[in-house]
């Protein structure tokens, strides 16, 4: 049974709150290219005008952004929709944030090395100290806490073998300046993934951070050391790929 239009609230206090609406969002995240109503009815289930109008909430509250594209044959334009990751900051944030991270280090190194244990320091602000002694729950725990800081991560299945786990973060909030100063930005996540792990009470395991694959995917993957011997355990490692 599809939703009535006519009987949603309009102005919803948080846009994002509304089940179809939160499903439609998570698509055009997750999707390449924009997409149209069309698409995002068959992928759905919805209505055509229930979707325009959940649609139209979210562009109205600064979520998504609509624009026309031609068609490949005769006929009114197309209108297609995506979501909007990089919003306006009129507060200055993203400046200050820039300024802050040029000059947290005198040299790209040091900026990392201060910058991973700021993301470790976090972590511990974040999460309650626990043991969890399960890799596939540890794995839920971070995803629920990346989830809360609006990543959009997909915890994808155990690597055969390895029973290494990759999670897929489809939309970092700080992608703008973690662009610039990707030594800062990325290296306090994967702080934040290796104090994350500590609080958990992980054994150790190698904490990878693959920033931008995509222009809106960053992958991190988790990979447990000697996991089933009883062969002694390093410390846990931490890598920071391509920045």
């Amino acid at each position: 049974m599809t939703e009535d239009p006519d009987t949603l609230d309009e102005t919803p206090t948080d846009p994002a709150a509304s089940k179809p609406r939160r499903r439609l969002l998570k698509l055009l995240r997750r999707s390449d290219a924009p997409l149209d109503v069309y698409e995002l009815a068959a992928a759905t289930g919805l209505h055509i005008t229930t979707v325009r109008f959940h649609l139209d909430v979210l562009a109205r509250a600064g979520q998504i952004t609509a624009q026309k594209t031609p068609r490949a044959t005769p006929g009114r334009p197309r209108t297609v929709y995506a979501a909007r990751t990089e919003e306006a900051s009129p507060d200055g944030y993203r400046p200050l944030a820039a300024l802050l991270a040029a000059n947290l280090g005198p040299t790209p190194r040091a900026r990392r090395r201060r910058a991973e244990k700021a993301g470790r320091d976090w972590a511990t602000s974040l999460i309650p100290a626990t043991n969890t002694a399960n890799p596939d729950e540890t794995a839920r725990r971070i995803v629920a806490l990346f989830t809360e800081m609006n990543f959009d991560p997909e915890l994808a299945d155990p690597a055969p073998g390895t029973a290494e786990r990759q999670i897929r973060l489809r939309a970092c909030p700080y992608r703008d300046v973690a662009r610039d100063h990707p030594e800062v930005v990325c290296a306090i996540h994967l702080g934040l993934l290796q104090g994350a792990l500590t609080q958990l009470g992980e054994p150790p395991t190698t904490v990878r951070l693959v920033p931008f694959v995509k222009p809106h995917l960053c992958l991190a993957y988790l990979t447990p050391d000697h996991a089933g011997t009883d062969a002694p355990r390093p410390a846990p490692s931490t890598s920071l790929t391509g920045a």
